[in-house]
């Protein structure tokens, strides 16, 4: 799987991932980060979702990694806000007030260039990589963002039953990424309803990481 395959799904509009609200997840655990109006939040691999949309309307600040530029588009064309574009390295910076998107691979943003940020907010980036490139993710983030507090959100299902992604991730894969950072705390564990993809049973977990 390669940056072609993303690039692919959202020119061809195949995007059965994009959710058409906020992540009620997200809604209901954010005030488990603890993080006051005005704290700004990175969003690795955000699309166009909904919960930027969410997080401005409660007074914080967003930054986000996407490959998709067409995904960028419709996120500023979504929130009627006309993006300033740069260039820097090897990505393009949308920005707007309090909100800055880095177009591009996510293992080209570096810490100076993201800048300071005080929560990670996972909900589609973890489930969307391969194993191999899920360590390297998991490292790349911590450094990143100098093992900012995070919220992350993924799926639990037997992974024989069907092709990622979503990828599944098992309890001692998130112990492996992250378990020597940071305190693991698994808050919500259900049933998504229907299965996964209509295919197969999964859980949803939700895990807050200090």
């Amino acid at each position: 799987m390669d940056a072609g395959f993303w690039i692919k799904k959202w020119e061809e509009l195949d995007i059965a991932f994009h959710e058409n609200e906020a992540n009620p997840l997200l809604v209901k655990h954010f005030k488990e980060l603890s993080l006051p109006p005005g704290s700004r939040l990175f969003i690795p691999l955000c699309g166009k979702t909904l919960d930027i949309s969410w997080l401005l309307s409660k007074g914080y600040s967003v930054a986000g990694a996407e490959l998709s530029e067409k995904a960028i588009g419709q996120l500023f064309a979504d929130l009627e806000v006309v993006p300033k574009i740069s260039k820097i390295g090897e990505l393009k910076h949308y920005s707007a007030k309090n909100i800055d998107i880095y177009v591009g691979d996510i293992f080209n943003l570096t810490r100076s260039i993201l800048g300071p940020v005080d929560g990670i907010y996972d909900r589609a980036a973890l489930v969307a990589l391969p194993e191999d490139t899920r360590r390297r993710y998991a490292k790349h983030l911590i450094e990143l963002t100098d093992k900012s507090p995070q919220l992350l959100i993924c799926f639990l299902y037997d992974q024989s039953l069907l092709d990622g992604p979503p990828f599944s991730i098992t309890n001692e894969e998130v112990e492996r990424h992250y378990g020597d950072k940071y305190d693991l705390n698994l808050i919500e564990s259900k049933d998504v309803s229907g299965g996964l993809k209509g295919k197969c049973a999964a859980m949803e977990n939700v895990w807050l990481l200090r």
